[in-house]
């Protein structure tokens, strides 16, 4: 399965830079209007048309080959069988342990929240202003 995959991923890589090649060998639609009044564009490997439909079907061809490749490489990815744990790949990422604190951040109060508040608990206070920035604005 894997030397299909490297396959498959080397004639993707190929058709892909080979699509890059003839798109920029190619000219635009404007360049034609310039032969037309002597501009001396018009003399090539091909003849005076013949470039445009060799090319033009020579880089569809690879197209095609390019697409046919994305969609067996999506194909093969996935086949593979999921994680016992579960689908994604977040369900086994490591648990994050937040550094030692150093320097300036030491310094910094830290309280735990409580897990399990009694009733009775006092309740932490509202500010009195609200918490915009509509108070930092001056007035007239």
């Amino acid at each position: 399965m894997n030397v299909i995959l490297t396959i498959v991923l080397a004639v993707q890589m190929l058709s892909a830079l080979g699509m890059i090649g003839l798109i920029l060998v190619q000219h635009g639609k404007g360049a034609d209007m310039g032969a037309a009044f002597g501009s001396g564009g018009s003399g090539s490997l091909f003849g005076a048309s013949g470039s445009a439909n060799f090319l033009s079907r020579t880089t569809a061809v690879l197209a095609g080959i390019f697409f046919v490749c994305t969609l067996a490489l999506a194909y093969f990815g996935n086949l593979r069988a999921p994680s016992a744990g579960g689908g994604s790949v977040l369900d086994g990422a490591a648990p994050v342990t937040a550094p030692a604190a150093s320097g300036a951040a030491a310094q910094i109060p830290v309280t735990a929240a409580p897990s399990a508040a009694p009733a009775s608990a006092a309740v932490a206070p509202v500010p009195a202003a609200p918490a915009s920035g509509a108070g930092q604005i001056p007035t007239k």
